[in-house]
């Protein structure tokens, strides 16, 4: 499912992939998002904005920690990403990072889809589970792509 990978990055904690799927970039953080590896995650997000793409789609299935910084990343992102005409899109969060943005209430100001392929068949025009609270069914199988 690899399809032109963009690039990569990481340190002991994050490691962040980043790909093309169609019009939009798929950035994959896996690890910990604190203070001291959200860099990792914003230079690739800023790349992907400044390579033309407005729409992202961050792959949170790997994530296992986000703090406030790495929040705050994703915020900043969020916002160059709808001055584009794009904007930010979530999928596959699990409990304890979705936990994060349902405390601070950033989950109403995403788009959250239950999984990468709802993120992706939405930017299709396939369905897809939008809006706020990371949503709870999954959508249909067999997808064709």
């Amino acid at each position: 499912m690899d399809r032109g990978t963009v690039g990569s990055a990481q340190s002991g904690r994050l490691l962040v992939e980043v790909r093309e799927e169609g019009s939009s970039a798929v950035v994959t953080p896996a690890g910990e998002l604190d203070h001291h590896t959200a860099d990792l995650l914003r230079e690739p997000l800023e790349d992907c904005l400044d390579r033309g793409f407005s729409r992202l789609v961050v792959d949170c299935a790997r994530l296992e920690f986000c703090d406030s910084t790495g929040l705050n990343v994703l915020l900043g992102a969020r916002l160059k990403a709808e001055a584009a005409g794009g904007g930010v899109h979530l999928a596959g969060m699990l409990p304890v990072v979705a936990r994060v943005f349902e405390i601070t209430g950033a989950d109403a100001v995403f788009t959250v889809h239950a999984t990468l392929d709802d993120a992706l068949a939405d930017e299709r025009g396939d369905g897809g589970n939008d809006g706020g609270g990371g949503g709870g069914g999954g959508g249909p199988a067999g997808e064709a792509g």
